[in-house]
């Protein structure tokens, strides 16, 4: 009898030391700020007698809205954009060539001949802004409209010619232009014309999208100040307050989408990077792309998303955990859209030892974060 005793104490303490060596990474959050959403409204309850670098939130139906949901992007209208369309007038610039027409006196219009295109025949607008016309002598027309310059000589000829008749149009537009850069099938530049554009416009005329574009963040640069807009908002959800009317030097750039990468890793069947594509991508999608969890050595309570935080005096990253010990989960991870840089990590059984999971991961949270800022500093760079 005492012989069995002991050999059960003998397996018992080696099924116990087993446990406390299993390979391979774990996580633990006995000992980290596990924020609790249930006992107030507020999205996060903070306990601050903790001093942990490191805060994690559950995940729950009831709280994924608001630290994964998708901000609401809604259809609406323009006004202002449709006011600055409707007063639109083009001014001419230097480079541009007019076509005048003087009704009734074509020896004024055409006088070298008429076997030459209005562009060729036209009245080149040179670096003073000034035109010349037959007995109106030099016109200053750099910065007027066409009705304005009408109206000019209009005026002079009416000293040889009762009641002339003007027509006055831009034959070539060569002044002024915006330019469309990244990823779009045929970048380059595009004239401004008497034909208002806008963004929506451009993005069309450059042939669309290219395969990896990044069009939740696309820059307006115009007179050395950057806009941050969105063309999935625009283009997918009819949000015309991102659409903008084109200006001479504007520059639209539609970055790749290089720096929308995630990370899935931990004990998943593939574990790999992922790119967001234009639809974005939810945690059940990433996991589900990995492969899902692997069965037998998963812990389906310790699926984490590592955040890295923007301000680490607060916080070094906020981490998010979804239990799908029960499968009904997955529907939770469906509405946790992710970001560029997450790290999704799937733990081991069990479910400890977070410091050594840490002090793993702080050196990739760190660069993370640095490439993060780079990222941004790169964009704003005026």
């Amino acid at each position: 009898m005492k012989f069995n005793k002991k050999l059960a104490l003998v397996a018992l303490i080696s099924v116990y030391m087993t446990g406390c060596a299993v390979p391979g990474s774990h996580l633990d959050i006995s000992d980290k700020n596990v924020v609790n959403t249930a006992e107030e409204d507020s999205p996060y309850v903070r306990d601050s007698s903790m001093s942990d670098k490191v805060n994690v939130f559950p995940l729950t139906a009831k709280n994924v809205s608001f630290f994964g949901g998708e901000i609401a992007v809604n259809s609406q209208p323009n006004q202002m954009l449709d006011t600055l369309i409707a007063q639109y007038e083009y001014h001419i610039g230097i480079g541009d060539v007019l076509d005048i027409t003087i009704w009734d006196h074509p020896e004024l219009t055409i006088p070298a001949g008429s076997y030459r295109s209005a562009e060729e025949s036209g009245n080149w607008v040179g670096a003073d802004g000034t035109i010349f016309y037959p007995y109106v002598g030099m016109v200053h027309v750099l910065g007027k409209t066409v009705s304005e310059v009408r109206y000019e000589i209009a005026k002079r000829l009416s000293r040889y010619i009762e009641s002339p008749q003007v027509d006055v149009h831009v034959a070539a537009f060569r002044s002024q232009k915006a330019y469309i850069t990244g990823e779009v099938n045929q970048p380059g530049q595009q004239e401004i014309t008497n034909i208002p554009m806008t963004i929506l416009d451009a993005v069309n005329k450059a042939g669309g999208l290219a395969e990896d574009a990044d069009w939740r963040d696309v820059t307006l640069t115009r007179n050395g100040s950057i806009e941050h807009l969105s063309l999935y908002a625009l283009i997918q959800k009819g949000d015309l307050t991102q659409n903008r009317l084109l200006q001479p030097g504007d520059i639209l750039h539609v970055p790749r989408n290089d720096g929308q990468k995630i990370f899935v890793m931990g004990q998943v069947n593939a574990p790999q990077m992922l790119k967001i594509d234009r639809e974005g991508m939810t945690l059940t999608e990433a996991l589900s792309t990995a492969g899902g969890i692997d069965e037998l050595s998963a812990d389906a309570t310790g699926v984490f998303v590592i955040r890295s935080s923007l301000d680490k005096t607060e916080s070094l990253a906020d981490v998010y955990q979804l239990d799908i010990s029960d499968a009904s989960s997955l529907a939770v991870g469906t509405e946790f859209h992710l970001k560029p840089y997450d790290i999704i990590y799937v733990t081991a059984v069990p479910l400890s030892r977070w410091n050594r999971v840490i002090n793993e991961l702080m050196p990739m949270i760190d660069e993370v974060h640095s490439l993060t800022e780079t990222t941004n500093t790169i964009r704003n760079w005026p």
